[in-house]
């Protein structure tokens, strides 16, 4: 059933504008001069909480503290996942190509796949069990890559990464949460107290350049605090199969970024692994259309 005022169309285009947004963070990150993770991290959430929060009261009619806590635990634990995933993410497009970073995020409908199969019992279609293996054969060939240009470090964190997204969606899963922003609300909360540890565990400033402080906070307004509530109304209207198709933008258009502005480029067995694992997206998410054809006025 489509929101008041947003058709199907519209819908698609939303969730393409944010895949396209969200498609920019390897560029952003590659344009950080010194600051590592955690400083990244602390600065990044710290400016997606609070549009985050204006989204939530805006759309809970001023009542966001009492919808975040009506989230309750599985919020809470999908927000713990997200900071593994946030963190990650970062680790792993400073220590690895964005390419090669970002083919491994996209692994995360795989594993929520198994997640679910094994914590929720939730039956894993003959289809997606095919897809996940030759995911897997995609991943075998990246992870082999990165041993081999000593990036393995990096590579591990985009897995962690896609992992702590899998954790994210089992959560909200498991009491069937509709709204997905309370948790990745609490998830900038979480993560700015978890980088404000880290950073003084290794012994790092939380005082940036105005350079490094300024880009890691566009990114937490732009790519995340806008992105995401973009995609939250783009994705009432969309097919849950087609959002994975349509998603396939971010992971498509991160490495071109790059490629264009700085010049970067990832070796052909990257593009390779890359190219299996999108083959395996794609044909999961199509078979889950033709299972079940949307039905959008």
């Amino acid at each position: 059933m489509a929101m008041a005022g947003l058709t199907y169309r519209s819908g698609v285009f939303l969730v393409l504008l944010a895949g396209s947004i969200w498609s920019t963070t390897g560029l952003m990150i590659r344009l950080i001069e010194e600051a590592q993770t955690w400083q990244i991290l602390f600065y990044r959430s710290a400016a997606m909480t609070p549009i985050l929060f204006l989204f939530i009261a805006y759309r809970s009619k001023n009542r966001p503290l009492e919808n975040v806590r009506k989230a309750g635990v599985p919020a809470a634990i999908g927000a713990m996942g997200l900071v593994f995933a946030f963190a990650g993410g970062i680790f792993s497009i400073q220590s690895t190509t964005v390419a090669n970073a970002v083919f491994l995020f996209a692994t995360a409908p795989f594993f929520t796949a198994i997640l679910s199969w094994i914590i929720l019992k939730e039956p894993v279609r003959k289809a997606t069990w095919i897809a996940i293996a030759v995911a897997g054969l995609g991943m075998v060939i990246m992870l082999r890559e990165g041993l081999a240009v000593g990036a393995l470090a990096g590579n591990a964190a985009a897995v962690l990464s896609a992992m702590g997204f899998a954790v994210f969606t089992i959560a909200l899963r498991w009491r069937k949460l509709e709204d997905m922003l309370p948790a990745v609300f609490l998830a900038g909360v979480f993560a700015v107290f978890t980088a404000l540890a880290m950073c003084r565990l290794l012994d790092q400033s939380i005082i940036l350049s105005p350079w490094d402080s300024g880009v890691s906070m566009f990114m937490g307004v732009f790519q995340l605090g806008l992105g995401l509530s973009i995609y939250t109304f783009g994705s009432k209207v969309v097919p849950a199969a087609e959002l994975a198709l349509l998603s396939m933008t971010e992971v498509l258009l991160g490495p071109f970024w790059v490629w264009v502005f700085l010049g970067e480029i990832a070796s052909v067995w990257t593009f390779v692994g890359g190219a299996i694992l999108m083959v395996a997206i794609a044909g999961n998410a199509l078979s889950g259309i033709r299972r079940r054809p949307p039905k959008i006025m």
